[in-house]
This record gives C-alpha cells, structure tokens and sequence, in this order.
C-alpha cells in the first residue's frame, strides 16, 4: 500500500510538472517565434525603404522641387506659395504682353505716355497741396539699391560664362551626340521663333515657369510613373536610331585622323 501511494504521488508530481511545462514551452515558442518575426520584419524595412529610394523622379532629382528651383523667394514665387505676389507677377507680365502685342503698342511709346501721365499728375497735385495747405507737398525721392543690381550682374555674368564655357566644350570636336543634340535644339528653337516673335515667345516661357513647376509640385506621385515609361520608350527609340544612324555616320568620319591634325 505504502509503495502504490508513492508512486502515485510521484506520478502527480510528475503530472503536475509536465503540466506546468507546457505552458513555459508554448511561451517560449511564441517568444522565439515572435523575435523571429522581429527580425524578419526589421530585415525588410530595409529593404523597403530601399524600394522608396529608388522611386524614378523626373530629370534624376533627389530634392523637392522647392530646392531644385533654387529656393528662397523665387522658388516661393513659382511654386505660389504666396499667392498675391505670384499672381500679381503674372497679372504685370500679361498686362505687358497685351499692350505691346495685343494693342501693337511700342516701348518707346509706352514710356513717354506714362511719363507725360506721371509729370502731369505730379505737377498738379503739387500745385493743388500748396494752394489748399500753404506747404509745397513732400514727393518721396526714387533712387536704385545698388546692392541688388550688383548682385544681378554678377549672377547674369557667371550664368553667361557658363553657357560660353558649354559652347567651347561642344565645338571642341570630343563629342559629336551632343552637338547633334544641340544642333537639333536650335534648329526647333528657330522653327519656333518663326512662329511666334521675342516678347510672346517670353511670356510663355513666363507662364510655363509660373504653372508647370506648381503643378508638377502637386501631382508628382502621378506625374513620375507616367514621365517613367516616357522615358524608358525615349531610350529605345534612341538606342535603335543610335545603331542604325548615329554608328554609321561616326565610322565614316575620320575623328582620329582629325584630332591628330588639330594636336
């Protein structure tokens, strides 16, 4: 009897401590099976954002479009993040364009119209201010900063070195693809200035900054797919017009032989 009662004591003791396993087995399972899914999940957020680092955005940029427009005001300008002085940019860039090409106004014209409003307008005025309050009116003193034009100029100049230094290296004779390219640019350019004259041809350009950046800025998440798969297409239509036209015509120019007469 004595031997049977401890071998069941021994049995629900072993009972007991199987049961009380269990539990400590399942969670350590679910403890090694979540770390795994940790581990799993943190070696795909990698990967992930790797995914969204390589997402095509137009022309190659890795900056907003406010950076890449140079920032500061007149990025703010063109992307009408204050919208009075953008519109009120357009409004005087259309009201330009209207009285020189609409009304076939000249410049020359305009300036001494406005001139002769302004002197005319002043004079009375000043003549009106003295009869009533016995004083001679204060006419405020218009003068140019120097600081900002200087600024402007030299901007201007370097933006010019450039283009000179770009032409030099195209003319030099080291890359033939992108004279052609050139080339091509400017024969539609003057295509384009057949069309249409100087001041219309820079009122578009005007309103094409003033809109197309804003709005490529707002819609870019659909804009870059589409520009994607231009793109794509653009270059095997240039791969097949590169092999079949560009490849037989520099064989048949003697690049080398030219190089060595100019060295």
């Amino acid at each position: 009897m004595g031997g049977e009662s401890g071998s069941t004591v021994t049995a629900a003791t072993g009972g007991d401590s199987l049961f009380e396993k269990i539990p400590e087995k399942l969670h350590f399972d679910e403890s090694s099976s979540d770390s795994d899914s940790d581990s799993h999940s943190e070696s795909v957020k990698p990967e992930i954002s790797s995914v969204k680092d390589k997402v095509f955005r137009l022309f190659g940029r890795e900056k907003p479009v406010h950076s890449v427009l140079g920032g500061g005001k007149p990025a703010d300008v063109l992307l009408w993040k204050n919208k009075k002085i953008s519109g009120g940019a357009l409004g005087v860039a259309t009201a330009i364009w209207v009285f020189f090409e609409l009304l076939e106004y000249h410049f020359l014209t305009l300036i001494c119209h406005s001139s002769i409003l302004v002197l005319a307008l002043l004079f009375l005025w000043s003549n009106a201010h003295t009869f009533i309050h016995k004083t001679a009116p204060h006419i405020p003193i218009v003068h140019l900063p120097e600081e900002p034009i200087l600024q402007f100029a030299a901007a201007l100049r370097i933006e010019i070195n450039r283009g000179f230094t770009a032409l030099r290296d195209i003319g030099s004779g080291r890359d033939l693809k992108k004279l052609l390219g050139v080339v091509v640019s400017l024969w539609i350019l003057s295509k384009l200035g057949n069309c249409v004259n100087f001041l219309t041809l820079f009122y578009l350009t005007f309103v094409l900054l003033h809109t197309v950046p804003f709005f490529y800025d707002k819609f870019e998440d659909k804009i870059d797919p589409l520009a994607e798969k231009a793109f794509i297409e653009i270059k095997k239509q240039y791969a097949v017009f590169d092999e079949k036209v560009l490849s037989k015509v520099l064989s048949k120019i003697p690049i080398s032989s030219l190089k060595g007469k100019l060295a």
